[in-house]
């Protein structure tokens, strides 16, 4: 979807066992295009690779199968007028958030910031070391293994990250209220990242808000 004069685009990585489908992530894309970004859901997995999965789940944790997937989405957009100008963040869920960093270490020019929900940044391995773009790693209050392996992912990067935990959340972020803070805080780290200045060599297009 693209508003008039997005700001940017927010390209989704679905977690394991997801798709483009997703309500979580369908709810937060919604929250981002009122605020004037265009926002891209596909599918990781081909239908065929899908139905393997759905019986063996031997695709949702391959991580540079995925990553490749969102590293062609990257460059499917540089063929879009209007869209290859503009900012990117990639958001990426569960195992998605480590396919998201690894395709930012990727694109280094073409990311500029990256978004993490309950995510397994740990999965993209060495990746994150060469992850150049600002990161933000949303966790729920009371995913404690994984706010571990958030804390550890974000040790472990050079670029800035920040660790946001949501007070009361699960991993799914069900509970009232929970995933409503995940898309205030999402938002506005696409306000600070993508709004300020571009990524390197990326101009910001005429008609974006300051």
């Amino acid at each position: 979807r693209v508003p008039a004069s997005p700001d940017g685009v927010v390209v989704f990585a679905h977690g394991s066992g997801s798709s483009r489908f997703s309500r979580r992530n369908r709810h937060v894309a919604a929250f981002l295009e009122a605020r004037g970004y265009a926002t891209l859901l596909l599918d990781l997995l081909t239908p065929s690779e899908d139905a393997v999965d759905e019986v063996t789940r031997e695709y949702r944790f391959d991580i540079p199968r995925l990553a490749a997937r969102v590293v062609s989405a990257l460059d499917w957009l540089e063929t879009r007028p209007g869209l290859a100008p503009l900012p990117v963040c990639v958001f990426g869920a569960s195992t998605g958030a480590a396919a998201a960093l690894i395709a930012a270490a990727e694109r280094p020019a073409r990311v500029a910031a990256v978004v993490s929900r309950g995510g397994r940044p740990d999965l993209a391995g060495e990746a994150l070391g060469r992850v150049e773009a600002p990161t933000l790693l949303v966790v729920g209050g009371l995913d404690g293994e994984v706010i571990a392996l958030n804390e550890a992912a974000r040790r472990a990067m050079t670029a800035p990250a920040r660790l946001a935990i949501v007070p009361g959340a699960t991993h799914l972020f069900e509970e009232p209220g929970t995933l409503d803070e995940v898309c205030r805080l999402a938002a506005d780290w696409c306000d600070a990242h993508l709004r300020g200045p571009a990524a390197p060599g990326r101009p910001r297009p005429s008609g974006a808000r300051p």
